[in-house]
């Protein structure tokens, strides 16, 4: 079993090494390693147009994702979890997931056959891809959100708070925003994790202005080798920074609930 586990390690980290590696070789040409040492191809990346705006995209689309899984996974998740009824409960919590058991494939056509009409000619446009960055991500917020409820029993808070005379807002206020901060925290920084690493959805509805760091980053493996790790390390280190954020957020609330 240590053996079959090592093996999976080492197959899952030797792509990244080898990409980290590469991107700092003056030439890899058929062989196991580069050759020489650069500082060349991270340089070309931040002097190269295409790849500053797209950076700055992927920036923008993560900001707006983030700040509209805020405005509309929260009152979601609170909403469901509120729910009076069982059933009621079980159906919004599978429409919220369906996007995660709908193909990628699936949605980007749903998005080019309706955005593309004359009614809706928003296909390319920065907001489409905010849109399908949202749809792809809320189920995760929303999930994460409603565990979280569940697990400190907001709704016994919320009874305490209503017996003292607190209305709503003032509940919302007072009690599920701040007993919520650290489990929005690490939804959000998984939201930014994925968002900025998705690349199929956004491959096929981007336009030409707005498309993001993954996309981009497809046209430096028709280039030279070095170049094209430089920029997937780039993202790698983005994405990482992002899941290892969540992951210390979600252990301190963990710790801070137990505490």
């Amino acid at each position: 079993m240590l053996l079959v586990t090592v093996f999976y390690l080492i197959f899952l980290a030797a792509p990244i090494l080898l990409l980290f590696v590469g991107s700092f070789g003056e030439v890899w040409s058929n062989t196991l390693l580069p050759q020489g040492f650069t500082w060349r191809w991270y340089l070309e990346i931040a002097g190269d147009p295409s790849f500053r705006r797209a950076f700055t995209t992927s920036l923008q689309v993560v900001a707006a994702t983030c700040t509209l899984n805020v405005v509309i996974g929260l009152p979601l998740a609170y909403a469901i979890h509120s729910a009076a009824h069982r059933g009621v409960r079980f159906a919004a919590r599978l429409a919220a997931l369906m996007p995660v058991a709908a193909p990628e494939l699936v949605l980007a056509f749903g998005f080019i056959l309706v955005f593309s009409s004359d009614t809706l000619p928003w296909l390319g446009s920065f907001w489409l891809l905010v849109a399908a960055h949202l749809v792809l991500s809320l189920p995760y917020s929303v999930t994460t959100l409603l565990a979280d409820m569940e697990q400190m029993r907001l709704a016994d808070y919320e009874g305490v708070a209503a017996s003292l005379g607190a209305g709503f807002f003032q509940r919302a206020r007072d009690v599920i925003v701040p007993l919520l901060g650290a489990s929005l925290t690490s939804s959000l920084l998984t939201v930014a994790a994925l968002s900025i690493g998705e690349f199929q959805i956004s491959n096929l509805i981007s336009g030409f202005l707005s498309r993001p760091y993954p996309v981009v980053l497809l046209q430096a493996f028709y280039g030279a080798t070095g170049f094209a790790c430089a920029a997937t390390v780039v993202l790698l280190v983005l994405a990482a920074l992002a899941s290892i954020a969540s992951s210390l957020t979600a252990r301190a609330a963990a710790g801070g609930r137990t505490g």
